[in-house]
């Protein structure tokens, strides 16, 4: 299964400001690409705390909530609260059929899935803002080569990268 980090960011590396945080601070254009990316994939990832920043569930996608509290439930059946490692959830989403999913934070579960070396692909939009503190792209060490594959200016003054994530074999 194909994982794609989609997020938004500062051009000081910031996703936000603090955990509650939310993105409107992103701009239209980077609106319009996440939903594009995210129901192509279907599948969306993400941590309690950047659900709980949502307020309500993302339209015509399956969004999966990692988290340790095994009380969190959702009544809509598009959401599922996953006590599961990343790699294990990325099984049981493929036994459903799904071929990619989005990984769209926040920082401890990027961190996650970058450790396990499951991401494919980064979709990073470099909002023209600087925050100067706040909360990291990842929320530890992490050691990753990328390859630059695309650009394109979006409006707003966004500056959308897209990246490949490379084997370790390969960036040695």
């Amino acid at each position: 299964m194909k994982v794609i980090l989609v997020m938004a960011m500062t051009v000081d590396g910031m996703i936000a400001k603090s955990g509650d945080h939310f993105p409107d601070w992103t701009g239209k254009g980077d609106k319009r690409l996440f939903m594009e990316i995210s129901k192509k994939a279907g599948a969306v990832i993400m941590g309690s705390k950047t659900y709980d920043t949502l307020k309500k569930p993302l339209p015509d996608r399956k969004t999966v909530v990692l988290t340790r509290n095994r009380q969190r439930i959702s009544s809509d059946p598009r959401v599922v609260f996953s006590p599961l490692c990343p790699a294990n959830l990325l099984k049981e989403l493929a036994k459903e059929g799904y071929k990619e999913a989005i990984l769209a934070g926040g920082a401890t579960v990027n961190t996650l899935f970058a450790a396990a070396g499951l991401i494919d692909e980064m979709v990073l939009t470099v909002s023209p803002l600087v925050f100067g503190t706040g909360i990291s792209l990842f929320a530890g060490e992490v050691d990753m080569s990328v390859e630059l594959v695309e650009h394109q200016r979006l409006e707003g003054g966004l500056l959308c990268l897209r990246y490949r994530i490379l084997s370790p074999d390969a960036a040695a």
